[in-house]
């Protein structure tokens, strides 16, 4: 048997002609569970951990999933079984990772509107560290944490000013972003916030973006950083852990991001020679450990020529990849049958789209596919920012979710029904 890997998706590969994930053939996974269908391989989302883990050997360092990415409690558990921590941005969020055996002491809280009751959701069960976002937080987590008669361990959010290079919707630490506060304001901040009682400063925290390909970027936050860190440990306060986010991309369309390990090996020479090797780190991978460990499989239903186009109609849509509607993002879309083995139609060129009643409704544009009624596709890079992103627009259903362990998949969310979709909503009397 011929294995021949997707390029940057070493678990994903053409066996003899048909499109495996893992050693699980993905038509069989279709014609079992229907689809569309998310599939993600265990085993590259431990590869994806092992190179950061191999980058940080023999440093304190710990690494909180960025579950935005991809909150499905059967992924949460699994990074949680690895020591993983979590960054959360919601108090639903922290619900989940408790749920799934998440370690409450290694979860740090990160957004910029925190509600009261969130934040005393978060104290209550003992949470590691509060990425604080804004002066107005600052005074609001000091009072709900007096009330509890606790002290509410903090980082602040450094905005550095730091162009992360990449799609403005997903750039965080500019000045003219939402996120964190302003460098100039950094001391002063901190300055503010230890003089408050319900407070404790335990670190200073910065996340310049996502989908971040270059390391430069990195490099000029970490010098950036590092002088804050300097200027507000001479003011008194001591700095405990540094937490330097996430943001590193995957490959999507020929992308070329460094490895982990060794962005991670430059990234720790520079603290090295600054002096500040042997500090506590945090770091919050998200896309960069899920991204290109999962798959949407989707049925085609249509091919529709068109005098300026022609379009494959599958029946994924933007409520179930909703990456392209939002960024123009690029998925790679792959058939489950090699185009050599599938014989029929003749290769053109298509706009992939979906059935939703939206002309933004689209997965893919100018896809050259030999595509007929009934083939079934794979859209690549599908395990962030896809499932955690869905919706019930014009009330479809979202897909089941399947992890891939070897020769195994287990079903970690069964396919909704549409009696799911309106559960909770009530008609009027009368």
């Amino acid at each position: 048997m011929t294995s021949t890997p997707l390029p940057g998706h070493p678990h994903i590969a053409y066996r003899d002609d048909a499109l495996f994930i893992e050693d699980c053939a993905l038509s069989d996974l279709a014609r079992q569970h229907g689809t569309p269908l998310y599939v993600y391989s265990k085993a590259s989302m431990l590869d994806a951990l092992a190179a950061y883990q191999r980058g940080f050997a023999g440093r304190k360092v710990q690494i909180c999933y960025a579950m935005k990415a991809n909150s499905s409690l059967a992924v949460l558990q699994l990074f949680a079984r690895q020591g993983c921590g979590f960054d959360i941005v919601s108090g639903g969020e922290l619900q989940r990772v408790l749920a799934a055996g998440g370690d409450p002491r290694k979860i740090i809280f990160s957004g910029v509107g925190k509600t009261r009751a969130e934040m005393r959701q978060a104290l209550q069960a003992g949470i590691g560290c509060f990425n604080v976002e804004s002066e107005p937080e600052i005074d609001v987590l000091n009072e709900v944490a007096l009330e509890l008669g606790v002290q509410a361990p903090i980082s602040i959010r450094v905005n550095p000013n730091v162009d992360p290079k990449t799609h403005p919707y997903i750039s965080t630490g500019l000045k003219g972003n939402k996120f964190g506060v302003a460098h100039e304001r950094t001391v002063a901040t901190y300055q503010r916030a230890a003089a408050l009682p319900g407070l404790r400063v335990v670190g200073i925290d910065c996340h310049i973006g996502s989908q971040i390909t270059e390391a430069t970027p990195y490099l000029d936050a970490v010098d950036r950083m590092l002088d804050l860190v300097q200027a507000i440990e001479a003011a008194g306060i001591a700095i405990h852990h540094i937490d330097f986010g996430g943001g590193l991309g995957i490959d999507y369309n020929g992308d070329t991001p460094p490895a982990a390990d060794a962005l991670w090996a430059q990234l720790l020479a520079r603290l090295d020679a600054r002096g500040y090797g042997d500090r506590q780190f945090m770091i919050e991978p998200g896309r960069s450990l899920v991204g290109n460990a999962g798959v949407c499989l989707t049925e085609v239903l249509y091919v529709k020529p068109g005098e300026q186009k022609n379009f494959c109609i599958v029946d994924a849509a933007m409520n179930d990849l909703p990456r392209p509607a939002m960024y123009q993002a690029f998925h790679a879309i792959v058939p489950l049958q090699a185009p050599a083995a599938a014989g029929g139609a003749a290769a053109q060129v298509y706009d992939v789209v979906g059935p939703v009643c939206e002309s933004g409704d689209w997965l893919g544009r100018d896809r050259e596919l030999a595509v007929q009624p009934g083939d079934q596709l794979a859209v690549l890079s599908a395990g962030a920012y896809c499932s955690a992103m869905g919706s019930n627009y014009n009330t479809r259903t979202r897909p089941a979710e399947l992890l891939v362990d070897g020769g195994t998949a287990h079903v970690i969310r069964a396919r909704e029904t549409v009696a799911d979709t309106f559960r909770s909503e009530r008609l009027v009397a009368g």
